[in-house]
């Protein structure tokens, strides 16, 4: 079964993230998108991350029990911090039966060769890339430049998402009512609980 993982933060998930997934899933021969809610992003700064037993509720919210999506935590029980080459191993090896794929945006394509192991990632696993706004993918980093041909790397036309977590974390903090940028359960979760409103 061709799966797709999504990694991020999920800082909070929001309609920008679902309709990617969506996309994948209508237009890119996947059957199914996982939802990884990494702990912490090696590449991130901490501070600003909601725990991540909720950032996985929110995105269990946004998923909805449609089959086609699953939020996946993981990395919570792998060793820290997580390395996407090192979950994709894992995942590789327990469903062997599953192929596994890697979404990412434009912005990821570009700062690939800074990963651990990317060109055992790039070799053994295939990469679909939606594009991201200021990301040039015509001028990548010569040491990724170099593994292009035996890559299977697809830049996909997926609608581009000018939505970003920052920009909604803000806006709450500054008492916007964003309720339309989530799926409406994630909304409500995220009023009950109060977050990101200091």
């Amino acid at each position: 079964m061709k799966t797709g993982l999504f990694f991020g933060s999920f800082n909070p998930v929001h309609i920008g993230h679902t309709a990617i997934a969506n996309y994948f899933v209508e237009y890119a021969g996947l059957q199914e998108v996982w939802f990884v809610v990494s702990p912490h992003n090696p590449l991130k700064e901490r501070a600003s991350l909601l725990p991540e037993y909720h950032r996985l509720e929110l995105v269990r919210l946004a998923l909805e029990d449609d089959p086609r999506f699953r939020a996946s935590d993981i990395e919570f029980r792998l060793p820290k911090p997580s390395y996407t080459i090192n979950t994709l191993a894992y995942l590789t090896e327990k469903y062997p039966k599953r192929e596994f794929v890697l979404i990412m945006g434009a912005d990821n394509l570009v700062t690939l060769h800074k990963w651990k192991n990317f060109e055992e990632l790039i070799r053994r696993y295939a990469i679909l890339v939606y594009p991201r706004k200021d990301s040039d993918t015509s001028a990548l980093h010569p040491s990724l430049e170099k593994l292009m041909p035996e890559a299977r790397i697809t830049l996909t036309q997926a609608p581009r998402m000018e939505i970003s977590s920052s920009f909604l974390r803000q806006a709450i903090k500054e008492g916007k009512d964003m309720r339309f940028f989530f799926r409406e359960p994630v909304w409500d979760y995220i009023r009950d609980m109060h977050f990101y409103e200091k």
